[in-house]
């Protein structure tokens, strides 16, 4: 990476942490730019030219968290394992994913949330079968997420009571039978 990309990364994640401190007292909707800005000790022509809104910060975060909890789901791990490090990485993250997850604007974190799993899930099927899941199974497995956003949601405002371990292996257990098939099949279950 060349000191431009490293100085533009370093910049993002100055923001990253600058919002962080803004959602400790506001909710991501009445963040502004100018607030963000103010606590990173930076300019709003420096916060568009890495950002659109404050949404598209919010979600470049968010992907770099999953991105490392996602780099625990690779060859070898099981469905539970890597749902165990995303909720671990959720846990150390808990005010941001708090913040975040009572947005309910367009560009939301549960919306894009559904996105990157639904995207990792296929491609790691993919990936191990060499063919994509059929329109049923597709089916199934964008249920199967869309639940696992809601029971992630639930639990981190803290009306479901688990720990990592306990949400990840219940999100195992509500998998469709059919789906779970595949997964055992491709040795991620």
């Amino acid at each position: 990476m060349c000191k431009e990309e490293c100085k533009s990364e370093e910049m993002k994640y100055r923001l990253a942490e600058a919002v962080k401190v803004c959602m400790k007292t506001t909710s991501v909707e009445k963040i502004t730019v100018k607030e963000i800005v103010d606590a990173c000790g930076t300019t709003r022509q420096t916060f568009y030219r890495h950002f659109q809104d404050k949404y598209d910060l919010v979600n470049w975060y968010f992907d770099k968290i999953l991105l490392e909890s996602f780099e625990h789901m690779g060859e070898g791990e099981t469905i539970y394992e890597g749902l165990v490090k995303k909720f671990q990485y959720i846990q150390k993250e808990k005010l941001f994913f708090k913040m975040a997850f009572k947005s309910d604007d367009q560009n939301c974190l549960r919306d894009h949330d559904f996105e990157l799993i639904l995207a990792f899930y296929l491609d790691r099927i993919q990936e191990k079968s060499g063919n994509p899941l059929s329109e049923d199974l597709k089916f199934l497995l964008e249920m199967y997420c869309q639940g696992s956003i809601y029971m992630t949601v639930q639990w981190v405002f803290g009306r479901v009571k688990r720990t990592p371990e306990e949400l990840a292996a219940d999100l195992v257990k509500a998998m469709p039978e059919e789906l779970a098939g595949v997964f055992e099949r491709l040795d991620l279950l």
